[in-house]
């Protein structure tokens, strides 16, 4: 097992970063690492979600929606092949450790035999730094508004 976790904090109401976390047609204009992302927002869904790690090529998965929970927490899961290969969860996770402003935990928690092989040099540190823009990416537009 591999956890990526990253975190920001952003000077704005989680009703307001929330909304930008779940308004999935959006993301093209703002997200530098989930490029797009689409489907039902409730859990048990599944997605359709392109990545782009930093330096990487553009990854289409489509992970099941584990939790939406509003102004709080998103979080779904992959697999490569089934279960037990290459499994990611992804989360995002909001807290208010103050009035009008939030902390974003950000990251992922990979799981399966391919993980030592997979998740080393360019592609691990790709993913960090892709998670970082996305996390920056979305605290400017949260700003902004």
């Amino acid at each position: 097992m591999l956890q990526v976790q990253t975190s920001i904090e952003i000077a704005a109401t989680a009703e307001r970063v929330w909304q930008i976390l779940a308004d999935f047609a959006a993301y093209p204009a703002w997200n530098p690492f989930v490029r797009s992302i689409a489907g039902e927002q409730r859990p048990g869904s599944q997605l359709s979600v392109t990545i782009q790690p930093v330096g990487g090529r553009a990854m289409p998965i489509r992970p099941k929606l584990l939790v939406f929970d509003t102004r709080k927490e998103l979080r779904w899961k992959g697999m490569l092949l089934f279960p037990g290969i290459f499994d990611g969860e992804h989360y995002f996770q909001l807290t208010e450790p103050a009035p009008g402003r939030v902390l974003l935990s950000h990251g992922e928690i990979f799981s399966g035999m391919l993980v030592s092989l997979v998740m080393r040099g360019s592609l691990r540190s790709g993913t960090e730094r892709g998670f970082a823009a996305m996390n920056e990416a979305l605290r400017q537009r949260a700003e902004a508004q």
